[in-house]
């Protein structure tokens, strides 16, 4: 067996280089830099598989928070489900989702997020992902569910909070706990307990409030709309552990937690058992 392929970008090994020695010599400079990086999202290439999905997909667009934002949509019912992409993610992550929600009669809408894929930015953050489902609601209409990934899990409960309309929600290896998700991050940069104290500092400064308060565990405790909640999540994803949908499921006691195994963060959105699990849930006859 031939060895993996390393798919981390340039940029990101160079920065997971540089940062400890920069953190040392220099910690102000560091700090400022972790929290422009926070906001950033590194660009991955494409398969040529994700490229196939976009052919045979009807492309539009929106404009929220300021930024152009590239939108797709497949098939053809009245019934809309959206899928939102996780951090340095794209809508074709899910195409492997398309055919069998189409054939349960489904429409699939999906969007690069503000600064993700071919949507304009370079930066973003939660709000702007909600100003984006927004959006996009006010051309397709509320959706009978909503199938996120990663952040865009969170990013979805923060917009459901705020009264946008969801029936049913499935997560999909979505981070919930604050420190958990910073530290997700300074692991991949070299980044010490400093740089999180600095950061968690500088987001109360910024915009008022606690870190946390941006995080699905304390967003889902101010959800009033009733809505029905799938996590899915496998037990051997290093990027995301498993703490953080049991944590959730004990904040939202009705989420159901379909768990896997040997899948890890990403190829989880590419297996078939997954995929008709979550049609199932979404058609309303799950077991």
């Amino acid at each position: 067996m031939g060895k993996k392929k390393d798919k981390t970008p340039p940029l990101l090994k160079f920065i997971r280089w540089a940062y400890p020695k920069v953190e040392v010599v220099a910690p102000p400079l560091a700090y400022r830099f972790f929290t422009k990086l926070f906001f950033t999202p590194l660009k991955y290439r494409a398969t040529e598989k994700e490229r196939k999905a976009e052919t045979f997909a009807e492309k539009f667009e929106v404009h929220a928070a300021g930024k152009r934002i590239q939108c797709y949509r497949w098939g053809q019912s009245d019934k809309i489900v959206i899928v939102v992409h996780g951090w340095a993610g794209r809508a074709t992550q899910f195409r492997r989702f398309v055919k069998p929600l189409i054939k349960a009669g489904y429409q699939v809408v999906g969007f690069d997020g503000p600064a993700h894929g071919q949507s304009g930015g370079k930066k973003t953050t939660i709000v702007e992902f909600e100003q984006t489902l927004r959006e996009l609601y006010k051309v397709v209409g509320i959706p009978e569910a909503i199938i996120a990934h990663s952040f865009g899990g969170g990013a979805v409960l923060f917009a459901a909070k705020n009264e946008l309309p969801v029936k049913k929600l499935i997560n999909i290896a979505s981070p919930t706990i604050g420190d958990e998700i910073i530290n997700t991050y300074l692991k991949a940069i070299g980044g010490s307990e400093k740089t999180k104290t600095f950061f968690k500092a500088f987001i109360v400064k910024k915009y008022g409030q606690p870190f946390d308060t941006f995080t699905a565990l304390e967003i889902i405790k101010h959800i009033k709309q009733p809505m029905e909640l799938l996590l899915v999540h496998d037990e051997k994803d290093y990027e995301v552990s498993m703490e953080h949908p049991l944590a959730l499921c004990k904040a939202y006691p009705s989420a159901r937690l379909l768990k896997t195994s040997g899948l890890g963060h990403t190829r989880i959105l590419k297996d078939d058992a997954v995929i008709q699990e979550i049609v199932t849930f979404i058609r309303g006859n799950a077991s």
